[in-house]
């Protein structure tokens, strides 16, 4: 089978109606080139200092999904919204929420981002997401049309456990929507991403952010679409946003996978037992 998929690629900001603007330029471009999924960025409607975030905030369902939800049923596509800030029951903490949107506008499934972005890097970059984004606890697969997608955000990219875990649920495609910090992102963007698509024989689309806030947040841009071997198929080398487009073959995940079948070959009898220390 044959799918169709686009990456849109933002430059957001604290202006959340520019980037709600922008968002729908991005995926009616997306559409007019024959996608029938399109991803959006991580805090694709608003990429905004802490002090922002509880404006920002918004139910699920809410304003942004409802909005969204028209332009998914108006061009018959399947609309992820790679993330947005959730209200949640804990005070002055949101959850770091991604969103996908059927073609008839339905919420199909939401993903709350389980790994945060917690990291002191030494005269580049120190940030704690955890100061104010809750995490999630629950892995989600969601079976689309035609097709079986895994969910991620941006830092859950450092810890492949998720993704075997995705992939062992029958993903056949992984989301990796991002804002991904500038500094960490030369290093390390398209390395990581492509190593989550080797290893799991999956299709890997990820979104970024890209450029430097009114504020300072820079992000690394980037955003990729990746087959099963590790190829990639799309990548933008630009600081501004476009829309990547890219045609999978379903039937390469499954290929790949009885090629190499490292699915068939996990040992989980001896990864659940303790590892032996053997000291010099």
């Amino acid at each position: 089978m044959k799918l169709t998929v686009a990456a849109a690629q933002m430059s957001s900001g604290s202006d959340r109606s520019r980037n709600l603007e922008e968002a729908e330029r991005l995926v009616s471009e997306a559409a007019d080139q024959g996608a029938h999924y399109v991803q959006l960025p991580e805090y694709f409607n608003y990429l905004g200092p802490f002090s922002g975030f509880a404006s920002a905030a918004e139910p699920v369902p809410g304003p942004t999904t409802t909005r969204m939800a028209t332009l998914a049923k108006s061009r018959a596509l399947t609309l992820h919204l790679g993330s947005l800030l959730e209200e949640s029951p804990e005070p002055g903490k949101f959850f770091n929420t991604g969103i996908v949107l059927a073609p008839s506008g339905e919420i199909v499934a939401s993903y709350r981002k389980i790994h945060l972005f917690d990291v002191n890097v030494p005269d580049a970059i120190v940030h704690r997401e955890s100061d104010i984004i809750a995490p999630g606890d629950e892995m989600v697969v969601t079976r689309l049309e035609g097709f079986t997608l895994g969910l991620s955000i941006c830092f859950d990219l450092r810890f492949p456990e998720l993704y075997r875990a995705l992939a062992l649920a029958g993903a056949e495609v992984i989301a990796i929507p991002a804002a991904f910090n500038a500094v960490t992102g030369r290093a390390h963007w398209d390395a990581l991403v492509r190593a989550r698509a080797i290893e799991n024989h999956a299709f890997v689309i990820a979104a970024a952010q890209v450029g430097t806030t009114a504020e300072g947040i820079a992000t690394y841009g980037h955003s990729l679409i990746v087959g099963p071997w590790g190829d990639v198929l799309a990548e933008s080398i630009s600081d501004h946003p476009e829309v990547l487009v890219a045609t999978l073959d379903l039937d390469e995940v499954a290929r790949r996978r009885a090629q190499i079948a490292v699915m068939d070959f996990l040992r989980p009898d001896v990864y659940d037992r303790a590892v032996r220390v053997v000291n010099d």
